[in-house]
């Protein structure tokens, strides 16, 4: 017999049968039909499902099934301008050209992704009411940065913020937030929580292309941790922070962070304390040539974080740590698809299987934690199973055996549902409802 989810009357439904089925938590596929009733999974089964002429009927022919991706690391806005448009763009022309590529991202084949700085609250509602248009968003809003952190992009000749100065243009425009104390941390945080933030996203440690903070330096002081902390809990949400260094990975643990961001200057035994403290890891596969820097400094620092990639991997395999994967791509939109190629870039770490289950089911664990500010809490994440919102790619090829197939997704991905809502499908319905017919875009997606 097959699962059944209540189906609200009305709603478009689709039938994709003859699959082989990658639902995201298990370790095999099998052949299976699945039901989309509106927005949501109302049935798998091995067992033909029963048609009617209110369905759209895809037969699948043996291609391979599987969640939508997701990616616990984006910057849309980043992604989607370069630093010339931060600066000089207007705010309607850095929304526009940033949902403009959030569709390209969704093509992609990631349906659901955390944004980890930039001002995406307002895109996301927009998204939320037309599914087709990008991939769903957990906004963090702005970075939070202390003064010559990460996240201060002001010059040297201006007066900082916390003495009276003028904010940068990263402040301006929703990206960053410069904050000094635990009151103005305070305060920066609740800011992100008033603008519609799932979580907080804090700058802990020296970054690679920003100009006064080595990569040794640790940034914020515990008090001011704990600030921003106590402010995500009281919103029944969390903190995620960007680190690479021990002293600042550890730092941000004791003062109760749940994310740590990068992290690939690690040693064993801060590693083996996330595992220990429940701690996430979200790590990129970066490598050398997926950014381009201005500065020799930044070069260097790029290859310094680069080279420990793989030794971190390794003991958070060690040591049963919680990995999340994301990309952190930003300013060079015509580098979008490095997304994929880092994607499977995992299959350098990992197994095929466990790279497919951390783009799925495994970084929808991650963004559980928003808790009461998971946007999207009313259904499941990262699996086809019964409930689950109706995310799915059908591929050519089988994924579970190639992971590189997805870094192609041009060619290789048929088919994307998000929402229930079909976004690109190359195939041909054996059977559309009359609505499909008359060339509505709710079963076409075209």
């Amino acid at each position: 017999m097959p699962q059944q989810a209540q189906g609200d009357a009305g709603k478009r439904r689709l039938l994709l049968k003859n699959a082989q089925i990658f639902d995201g938590i298990s370790n095999n596929t099998f052949t299976g039909h699945l039901l989309i009733d509106g927005r949501t999974i109302a049935a798998v089964d091995t067992s033909p499902i029963a048609e009617d002429s209110q369905m759209m009927v895809i037969n699948a022919a043996g291609r391979v099934a599987m969640p939508g991706l997701t990616d616990a690391h984006v910057h849309l806005v980043g992604m989607a301008n370069t630093v010339r448009d931060l600066i000089t763009g207007s705010q309607t022309q850095l929304a526009a050209m940033t949902l403009a590529r959030a569709k390209d991202v969704l093509l992609r084949g990631f349906t659901t992704v955390r944004d980890m700085a930039g001002d995406t609250s307002g895109i996301k509602r927009v998204i939320d009411g037309e599914p087709a248009l990008g991939p769903r968003i957990y906004p963090s809003q702005a970075a939070i940065s202390q003064t010559a952190g990460h996240g201060d992009f002001s010059f040297t000749y201006e007066r900082p913020t916390a003495l009276g100065g003028r904010q940068s243009r990263g402040e301006q425009i929703g990206f960053l937030r410069v904050a000094d104390g635990a009151d103005r941390v305070l305060a920066a945080a609740r800011e992100q929580l008033k603008l519609g933030a799932s979580q907080i996203k804090l700058m802990v440690g020296g970054g690679v292309a920003s100009l006064y903070d080595p990569l040794y330096t640790v940034q914020f002081t515990s008090v001011e941790l704990r600030a921003a902390v106590q402010a995500a809990q009281d919103y029944g949400t969390y903190v995620a922070t960007h680190v690479y260094n021990v002293a600042g990975i550890r730092r941000a643990v004791e003062a109760g962070v749940k994310s740590i961001e990068h992290g690939h200057l690690s040693d064993e035994p801060t590693i083996a304390m996330l595992a220990e403290r429940d701690v996430w890891l979200s790590m990129q596969p970066f490598a050398e040539h997926d950014h381009t820097f201005l500065t020799r400094d930044s070069m260097e620092k790029n290859r310094q974080v680069c080279q420990g990639t793989d030794r971190v991997y390794r003991w958070a395999k060690s040591h049963g740590v919680k990995v999340a994967w994301g990309t952190d791509l930003l300013f060079e939109p015509e580098h979008g698809a490095r997304q994929s190629e880092m994607m499977a870039r995992l299959g350098d770490h990992f197994t095929t299987l466990e790279a497919l289950k951390m783009v799925t089911s495994g970084n929808a664990s991650l963004f559980r934690l928003a808790g009461e500010r998971d946007p999207y809490k009313s259904a499941r994440l990262g699996e086809l199973t019964v409930g689950a919102w109706a995310d799915l790619l059908l591929i050519n090829g089988d994924p579970t055996t190639n992971l590189g197939l997805l870094a192609d997704p041009g060619r290789n991905i048929a088919l994307v549902v998000k929402d229930g809502v079909i976004v690109k499908n190359i195939l041909t319905a054996t059977h559309e409802p009359a609505a499909a017919a008359q060339g509505s875009a709710v079963w076409t997606g075209r």
